[in-house]
């Protein structure tokens, strides 16, 4: 493991899930997030393949924030022999103590429910890892707080900056031994949130490893608030509810709060909203547990927060299936799992209600089948008709658009040696590869998954 150092790709490129990133240096591998693929079943699957190197032989992780296409591979990782540290900012080691368990959870449901029902093709169906599997792995998550140098193994050294896009989301820096340094960009927010600190600016890296998920795309100019308005008040008027799969942490603090500044103004009808996922409640929790990560005041969030009713179990959620206008955020984003699902199959074939969709769906995923205009997905074995009205706001995504990427990039003082364009479907990053060779004359490429670059 001498010698120059290299940098694997072994996920999070030609598809916007499944970052993974093996770093070689110092004699040491270093793994840099490890998240589960999403999407395409071709892409799901890659989940159930053994990690290309042994998990025993890494000495440690990098984690850039708590989302599973970033965080949800950990608990195989160390189920199939992983012993270092997983070094992560304090709210990312929080937050993964409730999304890896929960996730573990929601695959065992999931496996038992395809026994039960029998519309799964293995027989039985397992689920990919336990919630004891997710346990296992969080005594490993190790809090590093931003901007503090530590040290890695092969001596490296790692430094987090804020990145914005959710709660403890970082951009992670680390210097080689010999002074030279890699850029990992994580998920890039947006700038001027009114939730999430702005992207810190960077002005120098040797090598730069930056997301495209909205690589060849501009978010709408419209006001979230009022594009928000417009879909509540236009299905409450026909007595519908509107429908929002959201991710449980980061899309749904956001839509609370703009729920509240809503309710607040009385820019839409006094309806009752609820929050069904525990696992956001928790969210939140956390969200408020760290002032220091995000710009609200304890008294904004508080507010904030107690706009929804929380539903807690699932009788209650079960109760929600009515015709009473109202407004039901669950997760997951995707629509891929999750209490959502029940609610898709309640009001999906009605033409009152509205699905709301309020970020970047990726392929194969029922999101993206419903974004595309499906008159059915398949849930739980079945088809669903779809007849509700599908609305997409973009404009609430948490990622940097194509314009707010590269007014990011224009802040480095001097040329990266190479850029790598990774996290995003292939038409998004060959779009940003392409801008940032015209327009900042870097060189740049695509990697594909399983490709190795020197670092010389």
């Amino acid at each position: 493991m001498s010698g120059a150092a290299r940098l694997s790709f072994w996920g999070g490129v030609g598809t916007v899930t499944g970052s993974r990133f093996l770093m070689r240096a110092g004699g040491a591998r270093i793994l840099v997030e490890c998240g589960l693929f999403q999407g395409f079943k071709q892409l799901r699957l890659k989940n159930w393949a053994p990690f290309p190197l042994a998990p025993s032989s890494i000495q440690a992780v990098v984690l850039t924030h708590a989302h599973l296409d970033h965080s949800g591979a950990l608990p195989l990782l160390v189920r199939q022999g992983f012993r270092g540290p997983i070094l992560c900012t304090p709210p990312t080691r929080d937050l993964c103590g409730v999304l890896l368990p929960d996730s573990g959870a929601l695959q065992e449901r999931d496996a038992e429910f395809a026994n039960r029902h029998g519309f799964s093709k293995h027989h039985p169906a397992l689920p990919l890892y336990t919630r004891k599997d997710a346990e296992a792995c969080l005594p490993r998550l190790r809090p590093v707080r931003m901007g503090e140098a530590v040290p890695l193994p092969g001596g490296c050294m790692l430094r987090f900056h804020p990145a914005g896009h959710i709660l403890g989301a970082a951009i992670a820096e680390i210097r080689l031994p010999d002074g030279r340094s890699i850029l990992f960009s994580g998920d890039l927010g947006r700038p001027r949130d009114p939730l999430m600190p702005d992207p810190a600016r960077i002005e120098r890296a040797d090598w730069l490893l930056v997301e495209s998920t909205y690589g060849d795309r501009r978010h709408p100019p419209d006001d979230p608030e009022e594009a928000l308005a417009e879909v509540i008040r236009t299905t409450a008027a026909r007595g519908g509810t509107v429908v929002v799969p959201a991710f449980a942490v980061g899309r749904t603090q956001s839509l609370l709060w703009h729920l509240s500044c809503l309710k607040a103004a009385r820019r839409i009808p006094d309806i009752p909203v609820f929050l069904d996922s525990p696992m956001a409640q928790e969210a939140s929790d956390i969200f408020t547990a760290h002032p220091d990560a995000h710009r609200l005041t304890h008294a904004e969030a508080k507010r904030a927060f107690a706009v929804a009713r929380y539903v807690r179990d699932a009788e209650e959620s079960k109760a929600l299936d009515n015709p009473v206008p109202k407004v039901i955020i669950s997760a997951a984003g995707m629509a891929t799992g999750g209490r959502v699902l029940h609610h898709l199959k309640a009001f999906g074939p009605d033409r009152r209600n509205t699905i709301l969709l309020t970020g970047f769906q990726a392929g194969g995923t029922r999101g993206a089948a419903l974004l595309a205009g499906a008159e059915a997905v398949k849930i739980h074995g079945a088809y669903v008709p779809i007849r509700a009205e599908v609305r997409h706001l973009d404009m609430l995504s948490a990622h940097a658009d194509a314009e707010e990427i590269m007014a990011w990039l224009k802040g480095f003082r001097a040329p990266p040696r190479r850029s790598f364009v990774i996290h995003g479907e292939p038409a998004a990053a060959d779009a940003l590869r392409h801008r940032i060779e015209e327009e900042l004359g870097w060189p740049a490429l695509v990697p594909a998954q399983g490709d190795t670059a020197e670092l010389a």
